[in-house]
């Protein structure tokens, strides 16, 4: 009977232990909640990009990837970032598909520009640059081609 005793409190602290490390992972996660708002940004090619991926400005994270989807019309990816709520994006801000590192992942890079007009929440970033493929820097730093045949 003590054997049972000592198995059911070693399985509450472990609960215990488990319980405390999901509520600090949540509690210190940056992650943007209902302060925040959605803006969306098409882009040719996302090579790498995933939702959950950082949305970065000056190199300081500023928001996420909550979804991307296939426009069968145009044929553009269409990303869905939801960006901090202490972040004003003016209209004509450029977002762009860059990588982190070399081994590092790939994050949406935002460049806020002038307008004095703000994109609102569930607006559209106009201004969008594609990804670059990594073998095309290569063999255009290697070769002064484009890579692409």
């Amino acid at each position: 009977m003590s054997r049972n005793i000592v198995e059911t409190i070693v399985g509450a602290l472990v609960l215990l232990v488990a319980g405390v490390f999901v509520f600090y992972a949540f509690a210190k996660s940056d992650r943007t909640g209902p302060d925040g708002y959605e803006v969306v940004a098409r882009f040719g090619r996302i090579d790498g990009l995933k939702r959950g991926a950082d949305v970065t400005l000056s190199g300081v994270k500023v928001g996420t990837v909550t979804g991307i989807v296939l426009d069968g019309k145009t044929y553009q990816a269409v990303v869905r970032m939801a960006v901090s709520s202490n972040v004003d994006l003016p209209a004509d801000t450029n977002a762009k598909i860059v990588s982190e590192s070399l081994l590092g992942g790939t994050v949406v890079a935002l460049e806020p520009g002038g307008d004095k007009k703000l994109i609102r929440a569930n607006g559209e970033i106009q201004n969008t640059q594609d990804s670059i493929p990594l073998t095309e820097l290569i063999a255009k730093f290697m070769f002064g081609g484009t890579g692409s045949k």
